[in-house]
């Protein structure tokens, strides 16, 4: 059921821009140039805002698969089924009996089931830190641990997700560091020991060294731009409003866990009951030692990601693994069972359908739908698109083929940052190359005045059929 879920019709829609364009267009980059150091969004400019294994993860499936939607958001579909398989590890743990309940609320979760069928970082950050606490579960709760090579493993997960969305990759160590603190009769394999930390430095900081040394500033963006005003101020425009937890998490915990939203609101109903004997009373936090991991894991990064100003739905999709084992042990509290197979099977049926409502939904989102339009109108060879002072759509790489460039220039020359500029260059630099193949697109409303500007630098602009989603598309060629 759970590989129906995440597998069937996965590569029938198209590659929906901004974001599952933007991946896979650099992975495609990757690909075409052997570069697999410097992720970049063309031959020109790289893409710095995150590191490298989403882009290895797709340009990989896409080198075996071939070029096409299917082979672009396998790695995302895998990366659920592994997070289905370690619920299962995990429930088996905690608490026997509870693996099949477990597993099968996080394969049929709303939120989890449509982060799978998008490409984004954040499904391989759950995978591997959802791999890390199943390491840590089982090093402290085995009957005959190895604690030294489950730590280990889980040093090698967070190093794998350190790779994947960097010191967001993190956050499992507090959960486990302070898990340790609050029962100290299991202290005797500590989290934080040499052996770990090693195997951490060796799998996760070579390409941040790499890059650093070949990029001068690089890292102070990184720390800067991309952890410090993303973290405490509005630079990205995420919800930073005090409110913005709300308007953000809130909606996405209650619908995102559907169907097993009221079992949630029974557990949360009952958590203080819990809390005030853990406060006082080591012994029992040490009986309801299951309780209390998954309370930390699910209630600690909640906590941090209310706080930090940059708020997004799928910054939550790491949390949903612990809500699954907490429907399922929330049912074994109660004395239910998982709900009768057919209601069950009903409620799969539903997914399946909202998915093959997704693949027919009209929206300009839609990259296969711009590639068609543009194949439409334009003579082939097609070897690069310019879009100007317009939304890139970085998904027109995949579908019109490998080599493909995409730019978005300026009219003017603009001051931009060094890493990760708004604009690739400007318009006077872009004509000057004179490259052939080349289909330029415009908002419709600013045709009058970017025509004006070509023909102003001594080039003709040659519209290309009917404007499609309110922009025009033509070539440029010089006028003598």
């Amino acid at each position: 059921m759970a590989a129906v879920l995440a597998l069937a019709l996965l590569g029938s829609r198209g590659i929906w821009d901004p974001d599952e364009g933007r991946y896979t267009n650099v992975a495609l980059n990757m690909l075409d140039s052997g570069d697999w150091l410097n992720p970049r969004r063309n031959d020109e400019v790289g893409h710095w805002s995150k590191p490298p294994l989403t882009y290895w993860a797709i340009a990989s499936s896409i080198a075996v698969f071939g070029a096409n939607a299917w082979a672009a958001r396998l790695p995302a579909a895998l990366a659920h089924l592994l997070c289905v398989w370690l619920c299962w590890r995990i429930a088996t743990r905690l608490a026997p009996g509870t693996q099949l309940a477990a597993s099968v609320v996080y394969a049929t979760m709303l939120f989890p089931f449509g982060a799978s069928q998008l490409i984004t970082t954040d499904y391989l950050l759950t995978a591997w830190t959802t791999l890390a606490m199943w390491a840590f579960v089982e090093a402290r709760f085995a009957p005959a641990p190895h604690p030294r090579r489950w730590i280990a493993l889980m040093w090698i997960a967070l190093a794998l997700a350190f790779v994947t969305k960097g010191p967001a990759g993190l956050f499992p160590l507090p959960v486990v560091l302070l898990f340790d603190f609050l029962l100290p009769g299991r202290r005797e394999h500590r989290v934080l020991q040499w052996s770990g930390l090693v195997l951490f430095a060796l799998l996760a900081l070579p390409w941040y060294v790499a890059v650093f040394h070949g990029n001068p500033g690089l890292f102070e963006y990184f720390v800067g731009d991309e952890l410090v005003n993303r973290m405490t101020t509005n630079e990205f425009g995420r919800h930073a409003e005090w409110f913005g937890w709300i308007e953000i998490y809130v909606p996405s915990l209650i619908v995102g866990t559907l169907p097993w939203t009221p079992t949630l609101w029974r557990w949360a109903r009952g958590l203080p009951a819990l809390l005030r004997p853990w406060w006082n009373d080591p012994a029992r936090r040490q009986r309801d030692a299951h309780w209390l991991l998954l309370a930390l894991w699910l209630l600690l990064p909640l906590l941090v990601f209310c706080f930090a100003r940059s708020r997004m739905p799928l910054y939550l999709l790491p949390l949903f693994v612990p809500m699954a084992l907490l429907v399922a042990l929330q049912w074994i509290r109660e004395g239910r069972r998982l709900p009768p197979w057919p209601r069950l099977l009903a409620w799969v049926v539903l997914l399946l359908a909202m998915k093959a409502a997704a693949i027919a939904w009209p929206t300009h989102k839609n990259a296969a739908a711009w590639a068609d339009a543009i194949v439409a109108r334009a003579p082939a060879p097609i070897h690069e698109i310019v879009f100007v002072e317009d939304m890139a759509r970085y998904g027109l790489h995949l579908h019109l083929g490998r080599g493909t460039q995409i730019e978005k220039i300026s009219l003017d020359a603009v001051q931009q940052p060094r890493f990760n500029p708004p604009y690739d260059e400007p318009l006077a630099v872009e004509l000057g190359e004179r490259e052939a193949g080349v289909v330029w697109i415009a908002k419709q409303a600013d045709w009058p005045t970017v025509r004006a500007r070509i023909e102003g630098y001594g080039y003709r602009a040659i519209l290309l059929g009917t404007p499609f989603e309110r922009r025009v598309m033509f070539r440029v060629e010089p006028v003598r």
